[in-house]
Formats: C-alpha cells, structure tokens, sequence
C-alpha cells in the first residue's frame, strides 16, 4: 500500500481550519499529522512532523509573537521551504491580489488556490503538489499570466540609506527588535522605516518588499 500523503493544515481561524481537517480527513490516502493557528507553529510543526505538505493561509495574527517578530503565510512559507526542502506548500486563502500571490510564489509555495474552490479542487490540489506538479486556481493563473508581460516600470523608486540598511536586515531575516538593536534605533523608528519602504515598492509584506527590491537591484 502506498503511505498516505501527511498535511499539516494552518489557518488562524478553528471553524475553517476545522472544515478543511475534515476534507482532508475523509479523504482516501491523506492523513492530516498536525494543525497550526499561526505561522510560527506552522514552522514547528514542520520540523517536528515533517510532513509532505503544509496547507497555508496567507493571514494569520499571533497575539503572542513579540512586535516584528510575527510569521505571515508568505514568510513561514519561506522559512519552510528552507529548512524541510522535501515539504512543499500550498496556499489555501481568500487573499488573491497581485502582491499576495507573488509573495507566495516567490516564497516558494508550490500552488496558490482560493478557499472559495470545490472540495475537489482542493484535495486535487494538494494531491498534484505533493506529485511535483502545480496547483493554480484559474484567477491566480490568469493574475501571474498578466503581471509577466506588462511591462516593467522605467526606474526603481529611491530608498534612503537607513531604509536600504533596514531592508537588508529584513531580508537576512531579522525581526524588528533585531534590527533596532543592530542600528541602535528603536523599534518605532524600524517600523516607520518600514512603513516608508512599503509605500514607495507599492508592497504589503516583509517578503514582498525584499523581493521587490531585489528585482530593482537594490539589494
């Protein structure tokens, strides 16, 4: 017999994350090993299970993670993907803006679906990603077609000195608190930084605004 496909499932709210345990529960041949409520347990339980694939909501607050030190879907899906490269991940949200779906994808996540899809489709959808292949909802598909062939913008927007070394920093991993100790700033100054840095690449993420960044050669 073949082992059973092993799915951590993480999503901050209990009736959804309910709702999908027990899709995937009553599915032949899936065996959900594990469920999280933030992305920081969704790191954990990755180590600790070492799952084929790990279910991912995009938003998920965590009251107890200390200021700049929080995991949304996109940044636990990189810390994932680095540390357990034989797990992939799947995105499984309602969030299907452009900056969303490239800061999973480019995070690693190995398909992008949206909760609003049938059961089959997503029970399809962690079967092809855990075969190796890609699993897109059609909009999601049609998003990353579009953004491809538009044209890139003429010149990249100007970050100052401190907000480069501050998004260098993000982009070695650093929490806020970090970086304000390496700088010897405080932490509202990081985060006003931040703020700037998101608003001038038109970004809503720490791993957006990293990868927007490098793709402008500013990192």
């Amino acid at each position: 017999m073949t082992d059973p496909i092993r799915v951590v499932v993480a999503d901050d709210h209990p009736i959804v994350r309910a709702g999908i345990v027990a899709l995937l529960s009553a599915t032949d041949g899936i065996e959900v090993v594990g469920q999280a409520a933030t992305g920081r347990a969704a790191v954990e339980l990755a180590r600790s299970e070492r799952p084929d694939l790990v279910l991912m909501d995009l938003r998920m607050p965590d009251a107890a993670a200390a200021p700049g030190e929080q995991l949304d879907g996109s940044q636990a899906t990189a810390r994932i993907v680095e540390e357990q490269p034989a797990t992939r991940v799947l995105i499984l949200t309602t969030y299907e803006t452009d900056d969303h779906i490239l800061g999973a994808i480019e995070a690693g996540a190995s398909g992008y679906l949206l909760k609003a899809a049938p059961p089959e489709e997503i029970v399809a959808g962690v079967r092809s990603v855990v075969a190796g292949q890609t699993a897109l909802a059609p909009a999601i598909a049609a998003t990353l077609v579009r953004r491809m062939r538009e044209p890139q913008a003429s010149a990249a927007p100007s970050l100052s000195a401190r907000e480069t070394q501050v998004l260098r920093l993000v982009a070695d991993g650093l929490g806020n608190a970090q970086i304000a100790t390496a700088l010897f700033i405080s932490e509202a100054t990081v985060k006003t930084h931040l703020i700037h840095v998101f608003e001038k690449l038109e970004v809503s993420s720490r791993t957006r605004a990293v990868t927007r960044a490098q793709e402008w050669g500013m990192l």
